[in-house]
């Protein structure tokens, strides 16, 4: 599953949990759902901060000034 579907089902649950609409068992379901993809997407986003940061360091070591030897 990628960021983006889990994002989407996300946001559906969301809806489908503030209209009301669901029978209790169906909204326990689909919170526990939920939950599960809001850890996954919170994760990837966290791998991807990371990543990043990495990234940054690199370019910023790949521009500072050398020593002479």
């Amino acid at each position: 599953m990628t960021f983006e579907e889990a994002q989407k089902e996300l946001e559906e649950i969301v809806h489908r949990l503030e209209s009301g609409d669901a029978p209790l068992d169906e909204a326990l379901k689909l919170w526990e759902r939920g939950e599960e993809l809001y850890r996954f997407c919170l994760a990837r986003l966290d791998r991807a901060q990371g990543r990043i940061e990495e990234l940054a360091r690199a370019a910023r070591d790949d521009t500072a000034p050398r020593e002479r030897a």
